[in-house]
């Protein structure tokens, strides 16, 4: 089973991605854990990440596209994964099916978590983060739906929508639910 989970920043996607990969024996595959151990280990691409990060820029399509590349092996293909965090743009999008093209397997089940914006923004709030204002979320919710959300109709013949309001076992619930109509 190879999952890839879409959502706006707040609607719990590393949350899900932790519990779902358990429950389903996948590996979880995550952008942010690959940036941090990348840079960690000071690799060639950990140092190029480094750079962008301490310049407070986005990480490049290519630098993030090669990370993930090295992540998902053949191996990984073959065992079943859960994406999170990954792809975030059309370009990233296209540059994953190539690669699991040629690791001959593709994206089984996207799930997409929805949350209202209001929720959102509460719920990023309550995190009570220095950099969590209400402004800076609205603007990330701006990137999200410029950015991030075109990929719902690129992966449209493999997507299920999960409202992922109410606790943390109530959404893992819905989104077991919503894979196994997939399956």
């Amino acid at each position: 089973m190879r999952i890839l989970l879409v959502g706006p920043p707040g609607a719990g996607k590393g949350t899900q991605a932790t519990l779902l990969s358990e429950q389903l024996g996948v590996e979880h595959i995550s952008t942010g854990d690959i940036f941090r151990a990348h840079v960690e280990g000071e690799t060639e691409l950990g140092q190029q990440v480094k750079k962008y990060l301490d310049a407070g820029a986005l990480v490049p399509d290519e630098v993030t596209n090669a990370m993930v590349a090295q992540r998902l092996t053949e191996e990984v293909c073959r065992g079943g994964f859960l994406l999170d965090g990954f792809p975030r743009t059309l370009s990233q999008a296209e540059a994953l099916e190539a690669l699991l093209r040629n690791r001959d397997c593709e994206i089984d089940t996207v799930l997409a978590f929805d949350v209202p914006e209001e929720q959102l923004v509460q719920r990023l709030l309550a995190r009570g983060r220095a950099d969590d204002t209400e402004e800076v979320i609205r603007h990330r919710q701006r990137l999200y739906d410029r950015e991030t959300a075109p990929l719902l109709d690129f992966y449209a013949d493999r997507l299920v929508t999960v409202p992922a309001v109410g606790s943390v076992p109530e959404v893992m619930t819905r989104a077991l639910d919503a894979l196994r109509t997939r399956a």
